[in-house]
């Protein structure tokens, strides 16, 4: 068996798409290991849920820099640190500079709450239910300079009810990311994703 594919995750947030990782490499359908969760902010949820699974949990905080290329930096530099094949954006806030994202071109992943190329940015539920859409899912794509705008490696869908309101649509939205990133995490470990 091939040796485990090295992940380096970073978040922002509660971690909800980490815990579906994790979930997932525990229970062998990912040949993967999160080497290192990275959070630019302290204190949030996800950074508890690498620790309680032993994973090394790191904050670089993007208010100590006056810049953003400084951040980016100091970024880079840890995540270098743990050798990782790929790069999981999963809930990271923050746009990254063009020397990063070039840095991993073909290894860093996103997730995005929308079926892109519609609603790149914030506020993807509140924009669908503004703009009457039939549907709305998430996207993973590669990180390239454009924000949200890397090539997708897949989507999913799901039907926008009537009552729907941001909260309901954001829930339903969330159990579709929580299948399909250790899905794409999986391809792209076994070598069926590249970008090319």
């Amino acid at each position: 068996m091939p040796s485990p594919t090295r992940i380096v995750v970073l978040i922002s947030g509660s971690g909800t798409n980490l815990q579906s990782i994790i979930n997932a490499i525990k229970t062998g359908a990912i040949n993967a290991t999160i080497v290192a969760v990275i959070s630019n902010k302290a204190g949030v949820q996800g950074l508890e849920r690498a620790r309680k699974e032993n994973i090394p949990a790191l904050t670089v905080s993007h208010q100590q820099f006056t810049h953003r290329e400084h951040f980016d930096q100091a970024l880079m530099q840890k995540i270098d640190e743990y050798t990782p094949d790929l790069i999981v954006l999963a809930g990271f806030m923050r746009i990254l500079s063009k020397d990063l994202v070039n840095h991993y071109r073909g290894k860093m992943i996103n997730i995005h709450p929308s079926l892109l190329p519609k609603y790149q940015g914030l506020h993807t539920h509140r924009r669908a239910l503004e703009a009457d859409d039939r549907q709305h899912g998430c996207s993973i794509h590669f990180v390239t300079e454009e924000l949200d705008g890397g090539p997708v490696i897949a989507q999913s869908s799901c039907e926008i009810q009537a009552d729907d309101t941001e909260q309901t649509l954001r829930e339903r939205v969330q159990q579709l990311e929580h299948k399909l990133y250790p899905q794409v995490i999986k391809d792209f470990c076994e070598g069926k994703i590249t970008l090319s």
